[in-house]
């Protein structure tokens, strides 16, 4: 680039995305003249996604302000809870996860958040055109495909540890919370059965040690209190104790 310089400073929550060189507050930054904020941004290594305000000379901007010479461009992370436009006044929020994410799917639907999930790889374009389709926030920890202008929204995962995984997406999004009330294997919905009518579906252990189950209006499948109960019952208080019901309908 050979256009005008501008000094650029990037919030520290976004450092993770930027080399050493431009952590430093008011990096000067050579522009091409033509290019917008967004570009620049996006060039420093930040996803968009995780841009929040940014301010030219201390006033706000929008990502497509083309940089003058001289200007000083301040560039804050998401405030948090984010609100994400969903179109609909009573539209749910709702995400998708890429194959990398699948704990963090199965806990988000385990508090009642729609959460879409596929279990294979279908790919960077197919992933972008059902989060824009189905207007749900696509969550990954690839940059790359938090990139892709069709999607419609994102947000990046910052850690690789299922537990923190969960309570960044609920800090940052608030989602209205319904524990007990998903499918963890689809994202159906679960409502309540009788032992006779499931019975089929359990093995006869299971039938005498236990008496009340729910079943998928979808898939179909079965669940009850089992040996695995107490873990999942503590992640689901946790996060109610944490976050409350969310603030995102």
């Amino acid at each position: 680039m050979n256009g005008p310089g501008i000094q650029l400073t990037l919030a520290p929550e976004l450092h993770v995305f930027a080399p050493p060189s431009r952590r430093a507050a008011r990096v000067p930054t050579t522009t091409d003249g033509a290019s917008s904020l967004g570009h620049v941004v996006e060039s420093a290594g930040v996803p968009l996604t995780e841009v929040g305000r940014i301010l030219v000379d201390g006033q706000e901007v929008p990502v497509s302000h083309v940089p003058r010479e001289g200007e000083s461009v301040e560039v804050f992370a998401v405030d948090r809870p984010q609100q994400v436009a969903q179109g609909l006044p009573d539209t749910p929020l709702r995400f998708l996860l890429d194959v990398h994410l699948g704990t963090l799917a199965r806990r988000l639907r385990l508090l009642g958040v729609d959460t879409a999930y596929e279990n294979e790889d279908i790919g960077d374009p197919a992933l972008a055109t059902r989060s824009a389709a189905e207007r749900r926030v696509l969550l990954s920890r690839d940059r790359g495909l938090l990139r892709r202008r069709e999607i419609f929204a994102g947000a990046y995962v910052y850690s690789d540890n299922p537990d923190e995984q969960l309570r960044d997406i609920l800090s940052r999004f608030a989602p209205k919370l319904a524990p007990w009330t998903r499918c963890t294997a689809c994202n159906g919905s679960l409502r309540a059965a009788d032992k006779d009518s499931v019975g089929d579906r359990l093995e006869h252990g299971t039938q005498r040690s236990y008496d009340v189950f729910a079943q998928c209006g979808d898939c179909e499948r079965v669940y009850w209190r089992g040996a695995h109960h107490a873990r999942l019952e503590r992640i689901v208080d946790e996060a109610v104790a944490e976050f409350g019901n969310g603030a995102n309908a």
